[in-house]
Order: C-alpha cells, then structure tokens, then sequence
C-alpha cells in the first residue's frame, strides 16, 4: 500500500504538476470563497473551562437575581466641581443620551439614585417621595457627603476626592441566551459522563447550533453598542475626561486586537519571510515557491475554518504566524536539499532532482510534522475550550502545510526550467561550522552551560505561578486599561465576586413548622407562614405583602452582616453590597435596632425605588437566598484570587458556621480563577504528552533508545529554560503561555530530526563521528540555522502587539527557538561524539594520537 501511494505520488508530481497546481488552486479559490464568513470570538465561553459546572451556577444566579451586563462611564468634569450647575447639567444630558442606546435598560448616575441622608429621614418617611440629586432643593453638600459616607454608596458611586463619579448604563439580560446555553452545557456534561441516546444527541447538535447563530447577533449587537456610546463620549470629550469599561467594552476591544494582529502581523511576518528569502537564497524562485506555499496554506485553512465556522479566539489570534512560519519551516529545507543536489549532480534531470529531494526529505519532514501534531494535539488536555480548539487548529494546519509543500514546490519545480545557480559544493566555510568547531574544542563549556541552565530553570519552574493581573493584560495605553484603573482605584473596585448563602436546614424547619407567628424562635414572627394578617394587612394588601426569608430576619441579617464586614476589611476587597447595607441604614434611620416585626413592616412600606437598590438584588425569597456581591480590585499588587476564595470560605464556614453546602462563590473572579488554576495540572500533562509521543517517535524513526533519549535532551533543556525564565521574571502561566511549552518542544524537536537524519547518513560515509559532526553542520545545520532565525525574528515581530499576552507569546516562543538551536548545534552534537549511539565508529585524531603514544 506505502508502495503504491508513493508511485501514485511520484506519477502525480513528475507527470501532471500542472493538473497537480490546477487542483490546489481550485481547493484555494473554493476556501477563498468562505472568508467573508470568517469570525473572532472573545465571549465569556472563550476564557472559561470547557466542563466547568461553576459557568452554570454563574448563568443561574445572573438570571435569578436579573444581574446582566453592564457598561461603566467614568465622568470627571474638566471645568469646576462635579457638583456644579455645569457638571450636572452635562452629567444629566450624557445620561440620557446613553438611556436611549438600543439594549440599555437604564441608567444609574449620582442625579437618580434615592437620597436617605440629604437630610436625613427616618423610617416612616420612607413611604413618601425619596428625594434626589435632581430635585431643585436638594442640599448638594449633604448629597456629596452622603455619597462619600453611607453604607449603600461609599467607594461605589464616587470618587474619594469627590471629583469623579460613574455611570452604569445596565443592559437587557440574555434569558434566552442563558437557557440555550444551560441546556446545551447539559447535555455535553450528561454525554462525557453517561451517553446520549439518538434524540438528545440530535437535540444537542440544534441547540448548539441556534445558540452559536443566537450568540454571534447578540455579540453583533454589542460590538454596535459599544461603538454607539463611544460616539455619544466622544461628543462629550472636551467637557469631561471619559473612560468607558464593562465587559462588553472589553470583549469588544480584543476583538480588535485580535483583528489587528491578525491583519498587522501576518503583513509583517510575509514581509519578513520575503526578506529572509531573498537573503538565504538570493534568487526569485526561492522567494516565490515558498511564499506561494505559505500564501496558499494559509488560505485554505482559514477558508475551511470559516466553512466550518469554527472560530478564532485570543488564544488562536497567533494561528496564522505559527502556520506560515512552520510552513515555511519545510519548504527552506526542502529548497536546501534540492539546491545541494544540484550543485553535486549538475548533470541530474529535473524529475531527478525533484524525486531525490522529495526521498531524502520525506521521512524527516514527516516525522518533524507528526512531532508539532502531537506537541499540539496535546493541548486538547487542558480542559480550556479556546486551548483546545487552538490544538485541533493546529494539527489540522500542521497537515495541511506538510502536504502543500510537498506537492507546490516539486510540482513547481517540474514546470519551471532547471536552473543552477551559484550553489557550492564546498561547505568547509559554512558559518554553521562554528558552532560544531566550538562544541569539539570546548567540551566542558557547553556541557557546564547546559547543567547551569537546566539548573536555573528548574528553579525558575519551581516559582512559577497562575496568579496575574487581568489589567496587566492591556497596553498603558489602551482605554481598557486606563478604564480599569480609574474604575479600581476611585470607584470600588472591577471584577466581580458573588457569595451565595443559602438558607440554614435547623433553620427552615423552625420557620417553616412554627404555628405561633409570634413565637420566641428567630423566624417565628411575621414571617411565618400563616400570617394572622395575611388577609387584612394593615400596611397594604396582600398582594403588595411580601413574605420575608430567614434573610430578612434579625438572625439571618446579623450573620451576613458578620459576613459583609470581614469582607470589608480585606485589602484586595473594594465595594460590598448586601442585605447588610440595607440593615445598617435601616438601623441607623430608626434610631436603634430593629426587630423581626419591624424589619416585616418596613419591607412592605418600602417603595420600589428603594426595594430595586437595597433589597431586590440581594435576596431572593422564593428561594429564601441571599446574595453579597463585592468588587475585587485587579490593582492590589497582593491579590492571590484562589488565596482570597479560600479565606472566604474557610471564614463562613469555620468562624461562621455555615454548612459547606449552604455557601456559594461565584462570579467572574471564579470562573477566571478555575481556569487559571486548572493550567498548572494541563501544563503537566501537556508537557508529558509530548514528550512520551515524541520519545516514542524517536524509537520508530531511530530504532534506537539512546538515540531518542539524546535527541530530546536538547528540547526538554529548551522547554526548562523558557519555563524557569518565566518563572524566575515573574510572568505567570496563563491561556497564551501555557501553550509555549509545546510549542517549544513540538518546533524545537524539527531541528534534532533533521540533524539526526543527517547525521545517520553522513555516518554511513566513513564512521566517523567529528568528521560527520562538522559536515552534518555545514549541511543540514545552515538549513537549521536558517529556519530557527526566521521562526526567531518572526516571533518577534509580536513584541510590538497592543495586547500582552501576545508580546509574551512572540518573545518567548523566540527565547525558546534560540534555546532549541543553540542545544541541537552545540549540545546535541557533543552528546552524539560523546555516547556514541551509533556504534564505536572510527577512532578520533586524539584517540589514535594517544594510542600512538602509549605504544611508544
């Protein structure tokens, strides 16, 4: 079968190239056609674990207490005090031109929230019309002073220095998208773990199918919204200093990133194949064939992810520099080996030169392809959908580029005319040389160079960490970033964190069993449920009645607000709202503490402008919950999230008592925080896919363990130093670094094939291991050489990305090639001269030199 593919293959190549080239260029123009549907995606799905039942709970919780998204405006008035006629005129106008953006719901801004303070009121006031900063003859002292010091909007609503304030612009919630989603998570969970039969695997595919179509127009729509209240601030620029955040503004602006770097570096990195070229081989066909490969590669798999709709994320954003650059990686070696047999075998016919080329190359290019597929093919563990599909990406580009470049190039080659050029049959001055004459003559150098970088490295690895600054993500520059610290700093805080408590069992059955609605147990008053004024309440009708929880009880208020204040005095802690808020003022109003009675009488005379800011988002009755929401703040140098979930816990738990099963934590610092600490258990098992896949390809390819066991030293030394200088410079591990590991070893391993393959058949010549070290440099080393440097510099070009993760990826993943070539030119050779895995070989010059003298 192997037999009458290759023929069919030669057949194909030496006899109809151009039906060959005709067909790629149909497939070409075919996968062209899908471009205009290509898509990024940079939703919440993209940055979360793929089977992560926290994502769910979030969802339902959101949906529970109707907690959509949001966009924040930071206003700061440039001419005067914010409290100014000015300032609130412009404040005022800005409001409702944003209250009039299509998905806003409304609005929330110093002029409208309640006023308890600006005088104070006292409980039965409340019933009455709440005053607010709009009314002509609020006191505006009072107003600023009660934002800077009441419990409801403290470090909330206004800046310390009482000179910067905020708008939220609330948005419309995603029910619908919320339910897609939970049924579709469902059904994915209930096939990993149990099977589905033919009509829920039928309904999973529909349901992924509308809520993918479902997600790509709200994320439309909210990209369109972003750019309206931009154009709105714009407007407003001179009068205010402006900042716009959310994480719709967030998820907008990767997208450009995305897109720009995508269109910015894949310019660039062309560009730079082209030169590198015209440097290595100085003639228009070799800038041309491969150029065509990479052009062509590039756009057949981009075509087919767009047919499949298969999108890309700020994880895969570097998948098309990576497929040009390994793709240009077999096509210089190809271009290598054709160019060194023409210089040897001037006299060679085309079909000759082309099918020796394709021989020789075809098992190491193969075997280099298959190394990268499995380095890729091992992200698929980590468990983090963007790392996945950035793998599968990967292995499918990986393929294709093998396959390309072996039918483009001998294909080309069959139809251009033969031409020799300038090529030299004498590599005694090849500058590669240097590296093996170096190894030979300073044995101890590289072997002590080696031992003290993998030194270092294992203890950089040893201090690596997953904890970093979602901000830190962002160029200074950037408004995402100047957003997120104005927000951190003057206004409580940015990512979110929910604690859910759910209601104590011992509890519910006192309040749920009790038929005195006045007994002596905590909940037994009011708020059981027979209720003697159920019928005829004499604070309003029974529908406007509410029954309380346990929550809402002087038991259930004075546990959360135990709660609320140890989460106040933790310094990574920004704003904390809960019942407790509404308990404190409560109290204070009434002039002391209140009882169960009272706490039900004041819940039913409440108006529902107040109920909607102090009650509503924070208790659920129907399911007797309660809900403390805070704001962590990314700028605190000492946030550890994982430390600071744990401290949590163990307080509610440990010091406060609550059963395990009646605490929840969730929200965005959550769902980020299960990812993050998910990488070190995938970066393991990543790390050790490759490196069994590869060994155990070095044993097919090598039949030698020896040899396999050497070729690898080299990469693992490359993979520990670029892990252990992360680690020692402090970048932590994150969804674009964790993927630089294999990367270096799936890559890095190209260069140990090749050498190796080279190696071998040089040996064969005289069994002589120098001499085979020097000519295996001078060969196959400058087509290493020449790879490694392009895949260095191309990488390098990411340092001047907008987005950090990608400066990291590119300058990284260069520190990782260099290391990889300078272990396969240096250490590599001298582990081979030193061991000796291919036999003992002729003696070296010392050898028979110190043979001579001891005969003497």
């Amino acid at each position: 079968m192997l037999s009458a593919f290759k023929t069919c293959y030669e057949h194909l190549v030496t006899k109809r190239p151009l039906a060959v080239l005709m067909v790629v260029g149909l497939l070409s123009l075919l996968a062209a056609m899908g471009l205009p549907r290509f898509k990024l995606d940079a939703s919440a799905d993209s940055l979360t674990l793929e089977a992560d039942q926290s994502l769910d709970y979030f969802r339902e919780i959101s949906e529970r207490y109707a907690s959509g998204d949001f966009l924040v405006v930071t206003y700061r008035y440039k001419d005067g005090d914010l409290f100014s006629d000015g300032s609130l005129d412009t404040l005022g106008r800005l409001r409702d031109a944003l209250g009039g953006v299509d998905g806003v719901t409304s609005v929330q801004t110093i002029l409208d929230v309640p006023l308890l303070y600006s005088p104070k009121l006292s409980l039965t006031d409340l019933s009455d019309d709440i005053r607010t900063l709009s009314n002509a003859d609020t006191d505006r002292d009072l107003a600023r002073q009660e934002f800077l010091s009441s419990p409801i909007y403290r470090e909330l609503i206004l800046s310390p220095d009482g000179q910067t304030t905020a708008l939220l612009a609330n948005l419309k919630l995603d029910n619908r998208g919320i339910e897609l989603v939970r049924e579709r998570d469902a059904l994915r969970r209930k096939r990993s773990s149990e099977g589905l039969n033919a009509e829920e695997a039928a309904r999973l595919q529909v349901v992924s199918a509308v809520y993918l179509e479902h997600r790509t127009a709200q994320e439309l729509e909210a990209r369109q919204r972003v750019e309206t209240v931009r154009g709105i601030l714009a407007g407003y620029q001179g009068q205010a200093e402006l900042f716009l955040g959310g994480v719709t503004m967030i998820t907008a602006d990767m997208i450009a990133f995305i897109k720009s770097d995508l269109v910015v570096f894949g310019v660039g990195i062309l560009a730079f194949i082209i030169l590198t070229l015209l440097l290595i081989f100085r003639q228009p066909r070799w800038v041309l064939l491969p150029l065509l490969t990479c052009v062509t590669t590039a756009v057949i798999m981009l075509g087919l992810l767009s047919w499949l709709d298969w999108r890309l994320t700020v994880i895969s954003a570097n998948f098309v520099a990576l497929l040009l650059i390994i793709t240009l990686a077999i096509t210089i070696h190809l271009a290598v080996r054709y160019r060194e047999y023409i210089a040897q075998h001037p006299h060679w016919s085309r079909e000759e030169l082309v099918l020796q080329t394709v021989r020789f190359m075809a098992k190491p290019c193969l075997y280099t392809a298959l190394t990268t597929i499995v380095a890729f093919a091992s992200l698929v563990v980590s468990g983090i959908r963007p790392v996945i599909d950035f793998g599968w990406m990967m292995t499918m580009g990986v393929t294709l580029a093998l396959v390309l470049s072996f039918l483009i190039i001998p294909c080309c080659l069959m139809i251009l005319p033969k031409r020799e050029g300038k090529v030299s049959t004498d590599n005694s001055h090849a500058f590669t040389l240097r590296f093996s004459r170096f190894a030979e003559r300073h044995r101890v150098f590289v072997l002590g160079v080696s031992l003290l970088a993998f030194a270092a490295g294992i203890a950089g690895v040893s201090q690596l960490k997953v904890e970093n600054r979602f901000i830190d993500y962002f160029d200074d520059a950037t408004e995402i970033y100047q957003g997120m610290l104005v927000i951190d700093r003057r206004l409580g805080g940015t990512v979110t964190l929910d604690i859910v408590l759910d209601k104590p069992e011992e509890e519910a059955v006192a309040f749920e069993g009790e038929e005195d609605p006045f007994g002596e147990a905590a909940g037994d008053d009011a708020l059981a449920a027979e209720d003697p004024f159920a019928t005829e309440d004499p604070f309003g009708s029974a529908e406007e009645s509410q029954e309380l929880s346990y929550w809402f009880t002087v038991a259930g208020l004075a546990e959360l607000e135990q709660l609320h204040d140890y989460l106040e005095a933790q310094p990574e802690v920004g704003k904390v709202q809960s019942l407790a808020t509404a308990y404190k003022v409560a109290r204070d109003l009434n002039g002391g503490p209140l009882n169960d009675f009272e706490l039900a009488v004041a819940n039913n005379s409440l108006p529902a402008q107040i109920r909607s800011v102090l009650i509503s988002p924070y208790l659920s009755t129907e399911d007797n919950q309660a809900r403390i929401t805070l704001r962590v703040m990314e700028t605190d140098p000492g946030l550890r999230r994982d430390a600071l979930i744990q401290r949590i816990y163990d307080y509610a738990h440990n010091e406060m008592g609550i059963a395990p099963q009646n605490i929840h934590l969730t929200g965005l610092l959550v769902l980020y925080n299960n990812m993050l600490q998910s990488l070190f258990k995938s970066q393991i098992l990543t790390l050790g896919a490759v490196f069994v896949g590869i060994l155990l390809m070095f044993l097919v390819l090598f039949r030698s363990l020896s040899l396999a066991i050497i070729a690898l030293v080299p990469n693992m030394l490359a993979a520990c130093v670029v892990l252990g200088g992360m680690g020692l410079a402090g970048i932590p591990l994150d969804m674009m670094t964790i993927t630089i590991a294999a990367i270096t070893v799936g890559i890095g391993v190209d260069h140990a094939i090749h050498y190796l393959y080279r190696f071998r058949a040089e040996f064969a010549k005289d069994a002589d291991y120098l001499a085979t070290m020097h000519r295996s440099h001078a060969t196959i080393g400058r087509a290493m050489f020449y790879t490694a440097i392009t895949i260095i510099a191309g990488f390098s070009i990411l340092a001047l990305s907008k987005f950090v993760p990608s400066i990291y990826f590119g300058l990284l993943t260069a520190l990782a090639m260099s290391a990889a070539l300078l272990g396969s030119l240096t250490l590599l050779p001298l582990l081979l001269v030193m061991f000796k895995p291919l036999g003992r070989g002729k003696p070296s010059h010392e050898q028979v030199a110190a043979e001579a003298a001891a005969g003497a």
